[in-house]
């Protein structure tokens, strides 16, 4: 069956679905949290609930380009820390799923960016602020670590936008600019790996959503390769305060959808 009648999707739907998609990609190889708006433009067109399992076969080509072009920058004793928190929130957004309406899904996690792009606001403004990734061996980065790891499974699985939480994380940990994006790289990826069997489960991945991943993929690749290139183009500072940005207007949008 022919995708786009499958999901009654017009011409103009499909360009929008395939914007956003290119911004899929340049969020993963440049300014991480900015496909919050990916996430938007999805729910719009789509079904609010389906949305969620047809970006996330998207967003894990995005991962894929991201791990293959920062792949020597990550810190992996971070990721080890967020993993098992990140699984705990992964856990409590299925089991809020089964339960949670689009309403209060999009209200908690809009709730929640702005809680974290405040907070890092506000640790910026503090003499200790730029820390180094080594920070999260102390007992106050582990429980940081774990906080924030918790959240950031929770908003992943319930509405993709866990990317800002992390986004907040790294920042706020001391992550300069590539080092960011290469532990965010494989971050996502394992983690949105991990979410395929949760979201099958729940029926929001099956095969009429990948016929329509798959057009939508193509249009990841330009979007990844204009990131690559527009990173090394953005000092640290513009390069923060665009993910903060980001964020913001994700938060934002998740409380007035």
């Amino acid at each position: 069956m022919n995708t786009m009648t499958l999901w009654h999707i017009s011409g103009w739907g499909f360009a929008a679905l395939a914007f956003a998609a290119l911004l899929v990609g340049f969020s993963k190889t440049a300014v991480s949290g900015a496909n919050t708006v990916s996430l938007a433009v999805f729910a719009a067109v789509l079904p609010a609930r389906a949305s969620t399992g047809i970006l996330l076969p998207v967003l894990i080509t995005g991962d894929v380009l991201a791990v293959l072009t920062y792949r020597r920058h990550a810190h992996w004793p971070t990721l080890w820390r967020l993993f098992p928190a990140v699984a705990a929130g992964v856990v409590a957004g299925t089991l809020f799923l089964m339960w949670a309406d689009d309403g209060i899904v999009r209200t908690s996690i809009g709730a929640i960016l702005l809680l974290m792009a405040g907070v890092t606001l506000w640790r910026r403004r503090t003499p200790d602020a730029a820390r180094a990734p080594e920070a999260v061996t102390t007992r106050t980065g582990r429980a940081k670590a774990r906080s924030y790891g918790v959240l950031g499974g929770f908003t992943t699985m319930v509405a993709n936008a866990g990317g800002p939480v992390m986004s907040m994380y790294l920042l706020s940990a001391g992550f300069r600019k590539l080092g960011f994006l290469g532990t965010s790289a494989f971050f996502f990826l394992i983690v949105n790996v991990s979410k395929v069997p949760f979201s099958a489960g729940l029926g929001l991945i099956d095969g009429r959503s990948l016929l329509l991943d798959a057009a939508l993929a193509v249009f990841v690749v330009p979007g990844a390769l204009f990131g690559k290139w527009a990173v090394k183009r953005i000092n640290q500072r513009l390069f923060e305060q665009l993910v903060i940005a980001a964020t913001i207007v994700g938060g934002v949008q998740l409380l007035l959808r």
